[in-house]
């Protein structure tokens, strides 16, 4: 038996009995439901996707009702999710596969990874689970099952390194038992091969480990060029009229939160009641200021200061426009919202 056979054959054993076979997603062919959860689950753990994978297909069945729903249901269903440019990009997507392919998810992978949202890896994934290609993949537990078992030093994020793991994964996938190979090797990653403290006194493939057999699992693959965290901040304007509502806006579909509804931000050198001025032409009173929200992403942190603010008089009906609305904190939002603000509300709505 060759280095290559071996591997996904004692890969494709080990997977039989120990691997994951009742995930939602699982026991399907239907491309659209593979489809959803490999959105998901880019950047995200299965645990956490399987309660909105579950509520999303409640409500969005198949492409045709994904396509039609209003963008902000969509948002709504993906909030907490996080990385909402995927949601963004799904909606998309289902347009285009009704439009241009009649419903009916495209088998070819040129036209499948031309979708938004979706790269080599995603598209390899579905063509693999829903029609049985012989696709190779290199999501986060992909890599780091390679690069320890061949021991290939470097970030994979690195042209020369992601070329090699690449033609590695490509080696190794086998040409039968696509499916349920791409399966294991991805739970092999996620349930023993795992980024901190790998279970290899459990692994199947621990003999033929480079990484394990030189006795330095933890270095592979290589990590990211450390870069510091750049630290960004912003006034939240909370404000609210005089039965409690208070004023969200739409965020651009661009940048942080695309697309979800927020609080309006005060620009910098702008005073509370000065920005509501010129910005909504009302005149407010401006409480104390809450205390400061911090909330990490990838590449900065953000510092929220959460300002409540109070309409002066009746002013809501000067207050218009298509990306503004006056919410009731603790009825259904039914639009996406940004995590912090959700928490925001909340308080806003006990403070009632």
């Amino acid at each position: 038996m060759t280095d290559k056979n071996f591997f996904a054959h004692t890969l494709l054993r080990w997977y039989r009995q120990y691997g994951r076979h009742d995930l939602p997603w699982q026991g399907s062919t239907d491309a659209y439901r593979i489809w959803v959860s490999e959105i998901m689950l880019q950047q995200t753990q299965v645990r956490t996707v399987i309660p909105y994978y579950e509520r999303f297909m409640a409500s969005f069945g198949d492409v045709q009702t994904l396509a039609s729903a209003p963008i902000d249901r969509v948002l709504e269903h993906w909030t907490g999710l996080g990385y909402y440019a995927r949601a963004r990009n799904l909606h998309r997507a289902a347009r285009i596969v009704v439009e241009d392919y009649g419903g009916s998810f495209p088998r070819q992978f040129d036209q499948v990874v031309a979708l938004p949202g979706v790269g080599p890896s995603t598209a390899g994934a579905i063509l693999a689970f829903a029609y049985g290609q012989r696709q190779p993949i290199l999501d986060g537990n992909v890599k780091r099952v390679l690069a320890r078992y061949h021991r290939v030093a470097g970030y994979p994020g690195d042209a020369k390194v992601s070329r090699r793991l690449w033609a590695l994964s490509g080696d190794a996938t086998p040409y039968r038992d696509v499916a349920a190979y791409t399966q294991a090797i991805m739970d092999l990653g996620s349930m023993i091969c795992t980024r901190r403290r790998p279970r290899c006194s459990d692994c199947p493939m621990a003999t033929g480990c480079a990484a394990l057999a030189s006795g330095d699992v933890e270095r592979y693959p290589g990590p990211r060029p450390a870069r510091p965290r750049p630290r960004r901040s912003t006034v939240m304007i909370m404000l609210r009229d005089s039965s409690g509502q208070v004023l969200l806006e739409r965020r651009s579909t661009h940048g942080v939160w695309g697309g979800l509804w927020s609080f309006p931000e005060c620009p910098e050198g702008y005073s509370v009641s000065g920005f509501c001025r010129d910005r909504f032409g009302v005149a407010v009173i401006a409480r104390k200021p809450w205390k400061i929200v911090r909330h990490g992403f990838t590449h900065f942190e953000l510092e929220i200061r959460p300002q409540p603010v109070q309409l002066a008089g009746d002013g809501v009906r000067q207050v218009q426009g298509t990306e503004l609305v006056w919410y009731k904190p603790g009825t259904e939002p039914a639009r996406g919202l940004a995590a912090p603000v959700r928490r925001l509300l909340t308080r806003l709505e006990s403070e009632a």
